[in-house]
């Protein structure tokens, strides 16, 4: 009998214990991502594919695609390190509608089957009318994201 108390004694400390120390939920990455705190890296509009495209046709502004997973440790970087950055955000909110879209769950769904998204990250810039497709894939900090947009705006044809 004290055995079984024992044992499941252990069980419990032991469940107690990995709940404990699991990261907490994403709840600061995505307010990151999306800059809800209003500060001064790239601003993401609603994660609405539809409404992406609408705002930049009517804008005249190139779409920034932010292709991730939640439990993608480089896209978690992107949100804390490269996303957040003034000069980023300067560059990416001047020139791109941004929009960031998890893959597994609402309009990400068909978008990573559209484009074929099977990499995390993937960044990808386009015009609005979907046309003109540059990608990027894996973690890139601030400056090398610059250099990625400023690369497709005066290298892609039809995105100048």
């Amino acid at each position: 009998m004290n055995k079984k108390l024992l044992i499941t004694g252990v069980f419990i400390i032991i469940a107690v214990m990995v709940f404990a120390f699991m990261p907490k939920s994403n709840s600061n990455i995505i307010a990151a991502a999306n800059n809800l705190n209003g500060d001064k890296g790239i601003q993401f509009v609603e994660p609405n594919w539809a409404k992406a495209i609408e705002q930049a046709k009517k804008e005249k502004k190139l779409i920034f695609v932010d292709a991730y997973t939640t439990w993608c440790g480089p896209c978690r970087m992107l949100k804390q390190n490269t996303f957040p950055d003034k000069a980023a955000g300067d560059f990416f909110n001047k020139h791109f509608i941004n929009i960031a879209l998890d893959m597994e769950k609402g309009d990400g769904l068909a978008f990573a089957e559209k484009y074929q998204i099977r990499a995390y990250p993937t960044l990808l810039i386009m015009d609005a009318d979907l046309k003109s497709t540059s990608i990027a894939e894996g973690y890139m900090n601030p400056a090398q994201l610059i250099e990625f947009g400023k690369y497709v705006i005066n290298n892609v044809p039809k995105i100048k």
